[in-house]
């Protein structure tokens, strides 16, 4: 008999055929399994300690997936699935994990069957191509300027979210939001960049209620000096610097020998010119607050306060952009380069108040901002942070609908569209693709299944009278009212989705699928291989003749 021959090294771990493909799909549907509760508006909510022992309860999936730290490589790759989905159109990340966890389930049983993994693919991106083609179908416009129905569509969002119990409220708050910073770039297009030019600040303390959406922006900082400084200014004239207004130390060490005593006067009076030169710059354009992102030294402050300008110094550079967008400034970095146009004056009052135990300043009444701040109150802490997820979550949907005004039904009515649809022509299809491809079309029912189950209704009885319901085809919208597991149709409920939510939704979830179904070899354990000029790490061991094999033998 022939000795075996060892081509991997010892230390690695090789997993491969139907046992690495069996392997992922149990990970994949864990993961599914974890967040398959917080789907719909009847969700479960789920409390993660972090490493710090801080607390997160949240029902957004990919908040929750963030926090997991998972050992299997094919459930990390899931997690990547929801921040993608997060990403891209801020909303769909429960249901692309839940989708995805279906696909490959439903791929198992072709698996055991012997399929080969490239033929389900096939078939698979097959139904989403088709799928796709459904949604177009079913689709229908909205004008975004109809406030009731866009306010529809995002409440429809957050109504599967913690704060759906203050409803209007968050989608209030997202439609002014986004709206208010949506740029047309022309040909129709509409770039809308809610992470840079929307703030979000979270006050402990009053109500939600409270919450608002304010035209400008409002950050964490006093005026330089409170006393002599003016805290509320009418129609500003504001100056944006990215420089600091302080007296330049030498790159190098510099060493100045003074020989008279007089000269130790000259040298501070040349500081002190200095400033007030790069002061007279500025206080040339005769503006009522400057605001500087570098530091501002004394003695500036004073000629500032002297000329009656309010100044506030180390302000974020994000900040400092957001200010620039809403009052129509140009941030400058040299004092000497100020012109005129580079002057804010959009602005219609800026002041400091006093919230809780904080200085806040506010620029706001803008006339055209193209940036905002977000104003949440609330009574703790981890409320906010909830209701700030929610609040980004609206958002990314006011976002998508802003980008492209088509609506579907939600409520899992789509997905049975789909469904319904793909089984059809799943009969016309010839070869072996026929039945990973109907597998597919049954696999896109888990949303509506997982809404029901969460609903607490009967869900066999649930699921067979929509399948009915969709199979003569007669009203796509049917769905599912995720509060009392009714059917209703979705149109009179006002449940939709945003279309390309669904379409990035259908698209990642498949994808995925058969990126992982693809997968037949797993090699785990490789090291990290050294540089070439690093030196060897220091082995302790005595290399004998008997130690050939590599044991550690420690000297007595």
């Amino acid at each position: 008999m022939q000795a075996p021959v060892l081509v991997l090294k010892d230390n690695l771990k090789r997993e491969s055929g139907k046992k690495v493909q069996h392997q992922n799909i149990a990970a994949s549907k864990a993961v599914a399994d974890i967040i398959r509760t917080t789907l719909g508006p009847r969700s479960m909510l789920k409390m993660l300690l972090d490493a710090s022992g801080g607390i997160v309860v949240t029902n957004d999936g990919n908040a929750i997936l963030r926090e997991l730290d998972l050992a299997h490589p094919a459930a990390k790759s899931m997690i990547e699935l929801s921040r993608t989905q997060d990403e891209e159109v801020g909303d769909g990340t429960t249901s692309v994990i839940v989708l995805t966890g279906e696909m490959l389930h439903v791929a198992e049983a072709f698996l055991d069957k012997g399929y080969h993994p490239t033929v389900i693919c096939r078939a698979y991106n097959q139904a989403l191509e088709d799928a796709i083609l459904v949604l177009e179908k079913i689709s229908m416009p909205i004008d975004v300027n109809d406030r009731p129905s866009m306010l529809g569509l995002v409440k429809s969002c957050i109504g599967t979210k913690f704060t759906s119990q203050f409803g209007d409220l968050i989608a209030d708050l997202a439609i002014d939001a986004t709206t208010i910073v949506g740029v047309d770039l022309g040909q129709g297009v509409r770039e809308v960049d809610i992470k840079k030019y929307i703030k979000v600040e979270k006050i402990p303390g009053g109500q939600l209620e409270d919450s608002k959406v304010l035209e400008g922006v409002m950050f964490n900082k006093d005026v330089v000096a409170p006393g002599k400084m003016k805290r509320k200014i009418v129609n500003p004239r504001i100056i944006l610097l990215d420089c600091p207004l302080e007296y330049k130390k030498g790159e190098n060490q510099t060493n100045a020998e003074l020989v008279k005593e007089e000269d130790w006067g000259i040298m501070l009076k040349m500081e002190e010119e200095f400033i007030e030169g790069l002061c007279a710059q500025i206080l040339k354009f005769k503006p009522d607050l400057v605001i500087t992102e570098k530091g501002l030294s004394d003695l500036a402050c004073h000629f500032f306060s002297k000329a009656g300008v309010s100044a506030i110094r180390r302000l974020r550079k994000t900040d400092n952009n957001r200010i620039a967008k809403a009052c129509g400034a140009v941030i400058v970095n040299r004092p000497d380069e100020l012109q005129e146009s580079d002057v804010g004056t959009g602005a219609g009052l800026f002041e400091v108040k006093k919230i809780g135990d904080e200085f806040f300043s506010f620029i706001v009444d803008c006339k055209d901002p193209k940036a905002c701040t977000v104003l949440l109150r609330g009574a703790s802490k981890d409320l906010l942070n909830e209701v700030e997820r929610n609040l980004q979550d609206a958002m990314g949907v006011a976002r998508n609908i802003l980008k492209n005004p088509k609506l579907v039904p939600g409520g899992g009515a789509t997905e049975l569209t789909v469904s319904a649809t793909l089984k059809q022509k799943s009969s016309s299809i010839a070869g072996m693709e026929k039945w990973p491809y109907e597998a597919a079309a049954i696999a896109f029912e888990a949303i509506p299944r997982t809404l029901a189950q969460n609903c607490g209704v009967n869900v066999i009885r649930t699921m067979t009278a929509l399948q009915g319901k969709h199979a003569n085809g007669e009203n796509p919208w049917i769905g599912i009212d995720g509060n009392t597991g009714a059917i209703v149709d979705m149109g009179e409920k006002k449940i939709w989705d945003a279309y390309n939510v669904k379409a990035q939704t259908f698209k990642t979830a498949i994808e995925a699928a058969c990126m992982l179904l693809r997968i037949d070899d797993i090699v785990s354990g490789i090291k990290k291989k050294q540089p070439p000029g690093a030196s060897q790490a220091p082995r302790s061991q005595i290399e004998d003749g008997d130690n050939a094999d590599n044991e550690q033998m420690i000297p007595e």
